[in-house]
């Protein structure tokens, strides 16, 4: 009977170190709120947030307003300040703290503004292959002469309200099928967000984590689209990533394990 009992004991503090253990070794959850880039929506992210979700983390992937599911709201009040206070509206509506603030491409100036106006709620700014511009900078600064006048062009038609999409494989896609996927999805962009200034009260991600990750593959940005010093001593750290810019569709399973590396 004793022996009974003493084997039952070591059995159950056994079990109760291993379920430490597992408790210790499991990563904290955290909250991911994914921002997409110019045309598309939260949906590109679908090969992502499962695998975010799967290791135990809370995912929200909103489409901004006037894109994806929501391009009924286009109007000419939807510019970049549209854009940045919808997505702190989200993170005030749901109460939501310690946020990985994920943004690529046009992304970058939305959760650059974000973090500035919710400072309190983020914890670490993502920049994936994203725009990244000061304070009084507006996305067509990183952009030379020729470009802005083509993107004034290709707004014209709409009034100066949006620009029409551009091809999937513009953005590195090159499977047919994927390609087909994100042409089908995509939806003009509001123009007032390329010509408008980002304001910012203090400079880019001050005080917060900042990681900068460089798509190394096909139609990955150039370092013209990053108008801020990137650097260690101002709290940067930089990783890449061998895929295309859209690496949410054509490298998922990289890019997820990445942010879960971050930590």
């Amino acid at each position: 009977m004793i022996a009974r009992r003493r084997l039952l004991q070591a059995t159950a503090a056994a079990a109760t170190a291993m379920t430490v253990r597992r408790a210790i070794a499991r990563p904290r959850p955290r909250t991911y709120v994914l921002i997409h880039g110019a045309w598309h929506g939260g949906w590109c992210w679908q090969k992502v947030a499962p695998r975010l979700t799967a290791a135990g983390h809370r995912v929200l992937a909103p489409s901004l307003p006037g894109l994806a599911e929501r391009a009924h709201l286009l109007s000419a009040r939807i510019d970049l300040d549209a854009h940045i206070d919808d997505v702190v509206g989200l993170l005030d509506r749901d109460d939501l703290r310690d946020v990985v603030l994920v943004g690529h491409s046009y992304g970058g100036l939305v959760i650059t503004g974000v973090a500035d106006r919710a400072t309190a709620r983020v914890a670490h700014l993502v920049y994936l292959d994203a725009v990244i511009v000061n304070d009084g900078e507006a996305w067509s600064a990183t952009h030379s002469a020729a470009l802005v006048a083509l993107w004034a062009q290709r707004a014209a038609p709409s009034g100066g309200l949006s620009v029409p999409p551009i091809e999937a494989a513009a953005f590195g896609i090159r499977t047919a099928a994927d390609r087909a996927w994100v042409n089908r999805h995509l939806t003009p962009h509001p123009y007032r967000t390329y010509t408008q200034p980002l304001r910012l009260a203090r400079p880019p991600g001050a005080g917060l984590r900042k990681t900068h990750i460089a798509c190394r593959g096909p139609g990955a940005l150039s370092a013209a689209a990053r108008r801020v010093r990137i650097d260690a001593a101002d709290g940067w750290q930089v990783r890449t990533l061998d895929a295309a810019h859209d690496a949410m569709v054509t490298a998922p399973a990289a890019l997820a394990d990445l942010l879960l590396a971050l930590g």
